[in-house]
């Protein structure tokens, strides 16, 4: 049986008093190294480990001292990790004895997740313990990982008040590469995300103080939960993926079970599992923003493809879309790609997508990817004709408002579009003869030149300036009246103050007439344009020179006398006045007698 720690030692508060009395005189690096020394040697030095737990800090006074007392309790606590259960009578001597150490442990590993979390630890101890840290966590249990242990890591981690990012940045580089630990890491997050938003967790709510810091604490909480989650790197979904382990036992962490490592399905099935639960648990949380649009902008790349079943995230997804602006122009992403992959239905799609063109999503800065969707969800032959035709009217409206950049994508966009939706190219070549509605009825009847009463007649700009059914406010694009009105907006940039704009517009009749020899035109070539992209593209087109005047002969002065009759332009010079010895009548004279008519000729 082995020997229990004398009385003192079992005294919590003797030790620990002394402890910290003798670590207030600053230990020299060989009394420490001296002190685990003689704990590792003999159960008869127990008194020295509460001394060496008192060297852990987040900022030691001796850094080397303190690295040192983390090694040797490392060393101690390695070999006695499967004697640490504490079974047995309350009174036996071993038993006590086990507790006691037990106790020692958890502080041990307590200290370790606070000093690995702290901003003012050394980046070096910081390194150190969490490697013993992560040690423990593989060795526990007889091999299998101790969950426990390191869900106290990651709540600390994001609950923490200081910036994470070192300690953040420790784990990606050396253990977010193993399966079981990213495992186990979606396990806690999704715990600690289902009491983050909650109150009950708080002393006291009623003051206004309260509140606030509380939403404060609650926002860096989710911050950091975002931080963890994105950390992750993503899975390897790939038939041929090789998981590698942490622990001896995996992604189990029962005991006893059997040593036979799980197949690829069966390891990918269960990551996606955990990793679906946490995202989920997640995205139900208040997210500021920033984090907002952050989650938006990287869930289709990020976050579906690693989901169980991601058709679970249509309610989120479209909650989002819903919201309007910039919020809904980064859910359509994820939206999309349920729509066409997931087979989510949502009926009033095309309408919200409607009510997304508006001036400012040209300045987004997320436009690229937003007209590059929106180039896709227009490619549908299914695409009903007023729809179409809404969406090229909405278009060539907003092309007068926007910046040339703005105008280039409109015009690739409804270049698209007529191609695509033949049954709309009446918008672009409007006939005298008469037309009827959209519709087929007889409305907006109105009489003829000839006085005779005819089906409605689509407005003739020429004749009737300023008058365009089309509705540039209405939201539901089957009541804009697109059908009844025409593209003269695209037509009017063919004055457009930048060469490119009105150069580009010029080509897009030309190209509509040979549609058999022309393809779609790519909105990606468009789609990131700016001020500064049409701007250096104008300056390196080799523009051929043409002269644009030119002289039968040299001329020699700025003004001939022929452009302003009874006017001569030379100086008379004063008589006596000479220049470096010349006089100035010989020149005058010189001058008069050389001075040559020009004609100009305007080219």
């Amino acid at each position: 049986m082995a020997s229990l720690p004398s009385k003192k030692s079992r005294n919590e508060k003797s030790p620990k008093k002394r402890g910290e009395k003798r670590n207030k005189e600053a230990l020299t690096l060989d009394e420490v190294r001296k002190l685990g020394n003689e704990l590792l040697s003999s159960r008869a030095h127990l008194n020295n480990l509460p001394l060496l737990l008192s060297l852990l800090s987040p900022s030691p006074r001796s850094l080397d001292a303190a690295l040192e007392a983390m090694i040797s309790l490392q060393s101690f606590f390695l070999p006695l990790l499967s004697e640490m259960k504490s079974t047995g009578d309350d009174q036996d001597p071993e038993t006590v004895f086990k507790t006691w150490l037990k106790e020692r442990f958890n502080e041990f590993t307590g200290l370790l997740v606070e000093v690995a979390v702290s901003s003012e630890t050394d980046e070096a101890l910081k390194e150190v313990v969490l490697d013993a840290l992560m040690d423990f966590v593989k060795l526990g249990k007889n091999g299998s990982f101790q969950y426990e242990m390191y869900h106290n890591l990651i709540k600390s981690v994001v609950h923490s008040a200081s910036p994470i990012d070192d300690v953040l940045n420790l784990l990606q580089s050396k253990f977010f590469k193993y399966a079981d630990v990213c495992y186990f890491t979606y396990t806690s997050m999704e715990k600690i995300t289902k009491f983050i938003d909650t109150k009950a967790t708080e002393p006291d709510m009623s003051s206004s103080d309260n509140e606030e810091q509380w939403k404060v604490k609650n926002e860096a909480a989710i911050r950091n939960a975002y931080s963890v989650l994105s950390g992750v790197p993503p899975l390897d979904l790939s038939p041929e993926a090789n998981y590698e382990m942490w622990s001896e036992h995996g992604i189990s962490s029962k005991e006893g079970k059997a040593s036979t490592k799980p197949s690829t399905s069966v390891i990918t099935k269960k990551l996606k599992l955990r990793f679906t639960k946490a995202w989920l648990s997640f995205l139900k949380l208040p997210l500021p923003l920033d984090v907002y649009k952050e989650v938006l902008a990287t869930l289709h790349q990020n976050v579906i493809p690693c989901m169980s079943n991601p058709a679970i995230l249509c309610d989120f997804l479209t909650r989002s879309y819903d919201i309007g602006g910039v919020i809904s122009v980064m859910a359509l992403s994820g939206l999309f790609i349920l729509m066409t992959q997931h087979g989510l239905a949502y009926p009033k799609f095309y309408e919200k997508l409607y009510t997304l063109l508006t001036p400012s999503v040209f300045l987004a800065k997320h436009r690229a990817v937003f007209f590059q969707l929106l180039d896709s969800c227009l490619k549908s032959s299914y695409l009903p004709a007023y729809l179409a035709a809404a969406f090229a009217k909405k278009l060539s409206r907003l092309a007068l408002s926007v910046p040339p950049s703005g105008a280039l994508m409109i015009i690739a966009l409804t270049h698209n579009l007529l191609r695509r939706h033949p049954s709309i190219n009446f918008l672009v070549h409007w006939k005298e003869e008469e037309n009827k509605t959209a519709d087929g009825s007889g409305e907006g009847n109105e009489s003829n030149d000839d006085g005779k009463e005819t089906a409605y007649k689509p407005v003739n700009h020429k004749k009737r300036s300023g008058i365009d059914p089309f509705n540039n406010e209405e939201k539901d694009p089957a009541k804009s009246n697109a059908m009844r009105s025409s593209l003269w907006d695209i037509d009017s940039l063919r004055h457009h103050h930048t060469p490119a704009v009105s150069r580009f517009v010029a080509s897009l009749e030309n190209d509509l007439t040979v549609k058999a020899k022309t393809t779609e035109m790519k909105v990606s070539d468009f789609s990131s344009g700016s001020y500064a992209t049409v701007f250096n593209d104008e300056i390196r087109r080799r523009i051929k020179q043409v002269p644009l005047a030119f002289y039968r002969t040299t001329p020699t002065s700025l003004f001939s006398e022929s452009d302003f009759p009874g006017w001569t332009f030379w100086s008379q010079p004063d008589e006596n006045k000479t220049e470096n010895g010349v006089e100035m009548n010989s020149i005058a004279e010189e001058i008069d007698q050389t001075n040559v008519k020009r004609q100009r000729v305007e080219a």
